[in-house]
């Protein structure tokens, strides 16, 4: 079989009980039907990922910060636009 991108001549090898075919000048591979679905089954399963402990640590020392902050106020539009 022929490479589609530069007509080399693909290699087949045999990974995991698999043969796949791979081009060894573009580096291309290329997968005969149903083997993409035996890759991922024989794929190690995802670690299930774990939600962050809601400890408030951080919000605790944020607002003890903000709290020592003296209010601004805000200015209005025209007193940006104009020297009032």
């Amino acid at each position: 079989m022929q490479c589609p991108l530069d007509n080399t001549e693909l290699v087949m090898a045999e990974r995991q009980g698999i043969e796949i075919d791979y081009c060894p000048k573009c580096r291309g591979v290329w997968l005969d039907r149903g083997e993409l679905d035996k890759i991922i089954e024989r794929s190690a399963p995802e670690e299930s990922y774990q939600k962050p402990r809601d400890d408030d640590r951080y919000g605790r020392e944020q607002r003890s910060y903000q709290e020592h902050r003296p209010y601004k106020k805000k200015k209005s539009l025209l007193g940006e636009i104009f020297d009032f």
